[in-house]
């Protein structure tokens, strides 16, 4: 297992990109491209959430997490530059 102390960012940060992706317009083609990763980065909040506290994650969970979250941060940088054109 992972100490608490290293998965509290990684939860931290699924959270923020959660709440970035549901921010992308329901026009852009990557609100629609994003919402099973947004709902994949969910069920892990809600996982972490019910640890109370206690939040340890096994090495390939958190790899699985790590992936999820810079999944969002492709999408999240993905619908920025289709803003910006």
């Amino acid at each position: 297992m992972v100490s608490m102390e290293d998965d509290l960012p990684l939860y931290e940060q699924a959270s923020l990109i959660v709440q970035r992706l549901e921010r992308i317009s329901v026009d852009s083609i990557w609100a629609r491209r994003s919402s099973g990763h947004r709902g994949a980065l969910l069920h892990w909040i809600e996982r972490l959430e019910a640890m109370e506290g206690k939040i340890e994650l096994q090495s390939d969970e958190k790899a699985r997490l790590n992936d999820l979250v810079d999944a969002g941060f492709a999408f999240l940088e993905r619908a920025a530059l289709e803003r910006l054109r």
